[in-house]
């Protein structure tokens, strides 16, 4: 029973972490006080790069790689239980399970080099940032494409609904990053619409975590783990 929690910890850490950390940024000074989502005043990276939100930010996103990766391991062992009953592949979610990994793992970088001023420092953070949205968009999308067409499958009306949804959100992303670039070309300072787009960006991508657990609770997976000493 306590699996079926797993996407509410995997998208709602992140979520509560990041905004704890703008509230402690913004009371220590080091940001000024605005609404990011409205006025990209200062990326998530700024939130928690000085103390004392740093406090909060960086043990919860070293804290968030390791529930990633098992978030994706389990959704892979859920899409192929699903596509047994459905008679597709056994290989099904193979991918999804390698990007998820990949980005979990590129989450690591980012926290790692997050507050060092050095050049190379600075290039390492941002990679590992755009790596870890990168991978798990990716995984995002195959993840829900799989949902929709086996749920369609299999008749299920409810998981096909919040595939969709999930679809959605994993898409909206690609749209934010064409509009960025396009901003960052035309306009004097785009940072501030950066910034915007990045919230609005994590956001999406940890709502999208939240919404596994419907289809967990919908489809009735748990884990189990079992040992047989009879011989």
């Amino acid at each position: 029973m306590l699996l079926r929690l797993l996407p509410l910890v995997t998208g709602l850490l992140p979520i509560v972490a990041i905004h704890v950390s703008l509230v402690l940024a913004i009371y220590a000074g080091a940001i000024p006080s605005c609404l990011p989502y409205l006025e990209g005043c200062a990326s998530i990276s700024a939130t928690g790069r000085y103390e004392p939100a740093s406090f909060v930010f960086k043990p919860a996103m070293m804290s968030e790689w390791m529930i990633l990766v098992v978030y994706w391991i389990f959704n892979v062992a859920w899409i192929r239980l699903l596509a047994r009953e459905a008679g597709a592949s056994e290989k099904t979610g193979t991918w999804t399970g390698i990007f998820g990994c990949a980005g979990a793992l590129a989450l690591i970088l980012y926290v790692t080099f997050l507050g060092t001023q050095a050049p190379f420092y600075e290039f390492m953070r941002r990679f590992g940032v755009y790596l870890y949205f990168l991978f798990s968009v990716i995984a995002q999308i195959l993840l829900a494409r799989d949902t929709i067409s086996l749920s369609a499958t299999l008749g299920l009306s409810r998981i096909r609904k919040i595939g969709k949804i999930q679809l959605l959100l994993a898409l909206i992303p690609f749209g934010l990053g064409a509009l960025n670039m396009m901003l960052k070309a035309t306009l004097e300072n785009p940072d501030p619409s950066e910034n915007v787009i990045e919230w609005i960006f994590a956001l999406l991508t940890h709502v999208y975590f939240i919404l596994t657990y419907f289809t967990w609770k919908e489809t009735g997976f748990d884990g189990r783990f079992l040992v047989n000493l009879r011989r």
